[in-house]
């Protein structure tokens, strides 16, 4: 069993950066892939970013060159760090985790493949 548990969340003026936290239970060392989705009112939940075990990184085509994923084993901590936010980016944002397989280039944002889910935390970004 992982527990994830999210925080950073906030609400900001567009332009601004904010970084989402998430705390994970455990660490294994199988394969893993640890992803961050978002999901805004009326609208499908949807991959934002993933990391692998090995620290190779994917992303949405919405947030390339504003948003960073990155882990921190020895802390058991996942970060998502974003910047330039924009109005669009508002959403409840929720850290998930697949064990015992890696994330890939062609299904790393499949909600249905990830095993474990925080409760999420709300970013508002204002115009």
């Amino acid at each position: 069993q992982v527990q994830l548990v999210e925080s950073g969340g906030g609400s900001v003026q567009a332009g601004g950066s904010l970084r989402l936290s998430c705390a994970v239970s455990r660490y294994t060392d199988s394969s893993y892939c640890m992803g961050w989705f978002r999901q805004a009112p009326e609208k499908e939940r949807e991959g934002v970013a993933a990391i692998n075990r090995d620290g190779s990184t994917y992303y949405a085509d919405s947030v390339k060159g504003r948003f960073t994923i990155s882990q921190d084993n020895a802390k058991n901590t996942l970060y998502l760090q974003m910047n330039s936010l924009k109005p669009e980016d508002t959403a409840m944002y929720y850290c998930a985790a697949r064990v015992l397989s890696g994330c890939y280039l062609g299904s790393w944002s499949y909600r249905r493949l990830y095993d474990y889910w925080g409760q999420g935390t709300q970013v508002t970004v204002s115009s």
